[in-house]
């Protein structure tokens, strides 16, 4: 629309419209000047009949004052006529030149000029020279001074006649010229009525209408473009749009078609990537999952054949993990599983898409195995776990397959999510192996030295018994016997615990009755008098980190009944708010602290309890005075975060 009005500036409506009322106000001010001009003619004529017209009364009074004056002189008669005199000249002077602020003058016309100067001419030459005989005192005719005073008074007639004739032409053209006013203010209202309705209204009108018809889905519809104007302008523009909009009616099935073509897709690749995920995190093994992937692709992108190859370590082999469709020369054949000389190999070392189309032919480098036995396209895709190279997704086409930005975005996602289901199993595989280490770390760490000390002893008093009984010595082998047997049964005890130990297994809230029920064990075993408290009412641990504070309470109970000798009391006390403490009390002879650290690694005791309390975050204190005082504390914020995890 503006370049239209860019290239008809000229014809603007609104240029037009401006115009047509100008030219209406100029007109009109033109008519109403006009009756001024006429109105102010008839004033000023009327004046000046006016004053003609008393030049016929002071005719007569100047006449009178002189008879007066010739029969009986007098010096106020004198002065009298002397005045009707100057009267006489101002108004004639007056007649002859106008007075505006009257307004006062004589109507342009020949006529009445002609008039004026009879009547001046006839003033000077019979009333004025009589009146100026009078003054000088010489006698004068007063018939023909009153023959003088009427022809005088007959060219006044003429004069006011005259103006009067004047007058009235001027009055008929002022009623003339309001009717054609009044018949101009009736024709400039209808034709301005006239112009808007075909400049404004009508175009107006059309564009409603065409609006109303767009509305009701009629996009036949076009507005005639008549004008240049701005409303030309805008019924160009509506069948602009008309047009646009007929054609996105016209294209509008297709496009739908084609967004619903595209959605479906789209939906089919969600289904399909979801689908996919879900079976990536079935609880199966890499070659199960594998499997399942393969078949799953294989389905999607109706390829002939899939195959998902592992890397080893060194990226140079790539070993067959799963299969769905390929020949059996493809699954065992040995290039295949080399990527220096597999043309597939290109999507591990280059990493990148490797798509070999052998249509055109066989590269020199690359075997023709698979061209050999039908396929017509390989593409290979890199299988990724965190942005590492862990594999290839391979799929064989016997038509060439022409993959899309969309596809090629979702093979990507998939080889992604496959890489990080191998690499889950590859970490849960190797978490196993570490829990399987640790419970044997634990294992060794509950062979301690009771254990291995009285085996020990034991070898060393079965060696003595061997030697006595060889030099025959029955008394000494028979002192011997008791000893064998009191390490064979304090060894079958520690086994026993050990087993207890590794046996033990805690619910959320079994720990308070499993450190109760261990206690009381040792009292039945041992007959030592125990004592159990518990207070405090805090979250309860998990059952991984329960087991540790229980095994803590055995390690602690087994020392006692070891190495406590005199001991016959045990208290135990256990705190779960706001800190998680434990702490086991017995009345024995206690030990030297200092000597620990000396005692070797046959005495591990002590730093077995140390690395459990590590792995709760407590901190395990040793009390050795009057006793030995085992003091477990875990900070509540150490609590709050393990119960959280």
């Amino acid at each position: 629309m503006s370049a239209e009005l860019q290239r008809f500036p000229a014809r603007r409506l609104s240029t037009r419209v401006v115009g047509a009322l100008l030219a209406s106000l100029l007109i009109g001010l033109l008519a109403i000047g006009s009756t001024l001009y006429l109105s102010w003619q008839l004033e000023g004529g009327a004046a000046a009949i006016n004053a003609a017209g008393s030049l016929r009364k002071q005719t007569y009074r100047l006449a009178l004052s002189l008879a007066e004056y010739a029969a009986t002189p007098s010096a106020a008669l004198s002065a009298r006529v002397r005045g009707d005199l100057a009267v006489f000249d101002q108004t004639l002077t007056v007649l002859r030149t106008g007075d505006p602020v009257r307004p006062l003058y004589l109507p342009h016309d020949e006529a009445v000029r002609a008039s004026y100067l009879r009547v001046v001419d006839e003033y000077r030459r019979t009333i004025l020279p009589p009146a100026q005989q009078v003054l000088a005192g010489h006698p004068v005719d007063r018939g023909a001074l009153r023959q003088a005073s009427d022809d005088f008074v007959s060219r006044l007639n003429d004069l006011v006649t005259l103006v009067e004739q004047y007058n009235e032409q001027r009055t008929l053209l002022l009623q003339s010229s309001q009717v054609i006013l009044i018949v101009m203010a009736v024709i400039g209202c209808s034709a301005q009525i006239i112009l808007m309705f075909l400049l404004v209204f009508r175009p107006l009108e059309r564009l409603r209408f065409g609006m109303q018809r767009m509305a009701t889905h009629d996009l036949s519809v076009r507005l005639p473009v008549e004008t240049r104007d701005e409303f030309g302008a805008l019924a160009e523009g509506f069948n602009h749009m008309a047009d646009r909009l007929s054609e996105s009616y016209a294209t509008l099935e297709a496009r739908v078609e084609d967004k619903t073509a595209l959605l479906n897709a789209q939906n089919r690749e969600l289904s399909l990537l979801y689908g996919t995920t879900a079976w990536l995190n079935e609880n199966l093994s890499a070659q199960e999952l594998s499997q399942g992937f393969a078949e799953h692709l294989r389905a999607w992108f109706k390829a002939d054949a899939c195959s998902v190859r592992v890397t080893d370590p060194s990226g140079k082999q790539a070993h067959l993990l799963a299969a769905d469709g390929l020949p059996a020369e493809l699954v065992d054949a040995e290039v295949c599983r080399q990527l220096a000389d597999c043309d597939c190999g290109q999507a591990f070392n280059q990493e990148g898409v490797a798509m070999q189309d052998f249509r055109a032919g066989v590269p020199e480098p690359v075997p023709a195995l698979c061209a050999r036995l039908g396929f017509a396209q390989v593409s290979a895709f890199p299988v990724r776990s965190r942005q590492q190279h862990v594999g290839l997704l391979t799929l064989f086409f016997a038509s060439p397959h022409q993959f899309g930005p969309q596809e090629m975005q979702l093979l990507d996602s998939l080889g992604n999510h496959l890489g990080n289901a191998l690499e889950n199993q590859r970490l849960a595989a190797s978490e196993r192996e570490l829990a399987v280490t640790q419970e044997r770390n634990l294992l060794a760490q509950g062979l301690h030295d009771s254990i291995a000390q009285g085996l020990s002893f034991l070898n060393l008093q079965v060696q003595m018994l061997d030697d006595a009984l060889r030099r025959g010595q029955l008394d000494e082998a028979r002192e011997l016997v008791p000893l064998l047997h009191a390490g064979v049964q304090e060894s079958y005890d520690d086994v026993r615990d050990l087993l207890h130990n590794f046996r033990s297994r805690l619910g959320e809230q079994d720990l308070r009755s499993a450190l109760g029920a261990t206690l009381d064990k040792f009292r039945r075993q041992t007959g030592m008098a125990t004592s159990f408290r518990v207070s405090g009412h805090g979250m309860p641990l998990p059952a991984d980190l329960q087991i540790q504070v229980l095994f803590i309470l055995q390690e602690a109970l087994s020392n006692v009944r070891k190495h406590a000798q005199g001991a016959d009391r045990v208290d135990v006390s256990f705190s779960e708010g706001p800190e998680l403490s434990l702490v086991i009390a017995d009345n024995g002879p206690g030990f030297d602290a200092a000597q620990q650290p000396h005692q070797g690694d046959g005495h591990v005791g002590l730093r077995i309890m140390r690395e459990r309390a590590g792995r709760l975050g407590a901190r395990l204190e040793f009390e050795t005075e009057h006793g030995v005082t085992v003091r477990l504390v875990m900070p509540a914020q150490t609590a709050q975060a393990e119960e959280t995890t």
